[in-house]
């Protein structure tokens, strides 16, 4: 791809590569992506068969991993089948996405994660959007409220994981902004305010402590949980405690741009848009970024660039700056070509090549993952719906 490739200036706006007409990402392609993630699912469902786990990645022999339902990654399967249905319409869509997302109805009281929002709002959020399901709705505020019992006023955060006791008093990781949008609805539903309030204190704490001076961010704070202060700064999942971490800095621009739209905040878009800033200086030509900004080798993660993608596209809708649709189409132009995206009835099933999940600990290297292809199918919707506008 870098061949095609020329660099264009934008009056305050920095160094960016522009795709020739050959690349153009337009509606047509968002429309053709849609079709192959029909295809691809249609193929999954037939590998996992009659089953109670979730599709998460594929194992060391190429063949669909599963997970049970209180892996953090399962509401994005089912997620993803929600918005399948929703674009085509089509009842079988409907009856897989009911099927895999009331799998997940025990997790609405689990309250040793913070995930919740991916695990619930993904799959009983879209599912109730769509279908105004009266228990999807009550399963969704219990879910809110487990996720609230895991906030600790005096820090001014949720709590994220457990079990860390010898190495964080009190981790705070920055996926944690993605599922604040629960807390959100269920404000909205309920007139409860103590939702919204716990997701801007959460919110608010974070930027405060959470970003270097250029906005990259770390992955883990941990809090003390005598004086409410930060006592650790680390990238557990990143390339050094130093450096920024990809998919966590998308997590935060998807999260802080969710927030504004929730709040109408200016802060929230002022930190998104400084995020953004951050990332149009460091994405490589191809715009996928490596798994780590601060280590320019293999492996890749399209993970962090669907995340991005359809955060961008958010950020260009409410900010009203071009620039930001042009960033999610370059990206989106990348993850349509055949190098990230699979062929039909490969892949196991999967739509994205590619992604990576813990450098670190060796795991999920250069594999298909399912939230890899949740945000690109939710990219692929809202580049459709901006373009209808």
């Amino acid at each position: 791809m870098k061949s095609f490739l020329k660099p264009l200036v934008f009056i305050g706006v920095p160094l960016l590569f522009v795709a020739t007409a050959l690349y153009t990402f337009d509606k047509e392609t968002a429309k053709r992506n849609i079709k192959r993630a029909a295809e691809q699912y249609s193929y999954m469902l037939q590998l996992i068969g009659d089953t109670d786990k979730l599709p998460r990645s594929v194992d060391d022999s190429g063949n669909v991993n599963t997970v049970e339902p209180y892996d953090w990654t399962s509401g994005f399967f089912p997620g993803s089948l929600w918005y399948l249905y929703e674009y085509t319409k089509d009842e079988k869509w409907l009856n897989a996405a009911k099927t895999f997302t009331e799998i997940l109805e025990g997790q609405q009281f689990n309250n040793t994660t913070h995930d919740l929002g991916f695990m619930i709002y993904c799959s009983f959020g879209n599912g109730y959007k769509l279908t105004g399901n009266e228990q999807y709705k009550q399963i969704l505020i219990n879910a809110a409220k487990t996720l609230a019992s895991r906030f600790n006023p005096k820090i001014g955060c949720i709590k994220s994981w457990d079990g860390h006791d010898g190495v964080w008093q009190y981790p705070v990781i920055i996926d944690n902004m993605m599922n604040l949008e629960l807390l959100f609805w269920a404000t909205k539903e309920t007139g409860d305010s103590s939702f919204y309030n716990i997701a801007v204190t959460h919110a608010n704490t974070t930027m405060k402590n959470h970003f270097r001076q250029d906005y990259s961010t770390w992955h883990v704070l941990s809090y003390d949980t005598t004086t409410g202060k930060v006592e650790k700064r680390n990238t557990h999942q990143g390339y050094s405690d130093e450096s920024c971490w990809a998919r966590g800095q998308a997590w935060g621009l998807y999260g802080f741009t969710m927030c504004y739209r929730e709040t109408g905040e200016s802060r929230y878009l002022k930190q998104a848009e400084s995020m953004a800033e951050y990332i149009s200086k460091h994405l490589p030509e191809d715009m996928i970024p490596f798994w780590d900004y601060d280590a320019a080798d293999y492996p890749k993660d399209a993970s962090a660039a669907a995340i991005m993608a359809s955060a961008f596209y958010e950020l260009a809708k409410l900010s009203r700056k071009v620039k930001y649709k042009t960033y999610a189409d370059k990206i989106m132009n990348a993850l349509s070509q055949p190098e990230y995206l699979a062929s039909p009835g490969t892949n196991a099933g999967f739509i994205l090549k590619h992604s990576t999940g813990n450098k670190p600990a060796n795991s999920e290297i250069d594999v298909p993952i399912i939230y890899a292809d949740y945000y690109f199918i939710e990219a692929n919707l809202r580049k459709l719906q901006f373009e209808s506008k």
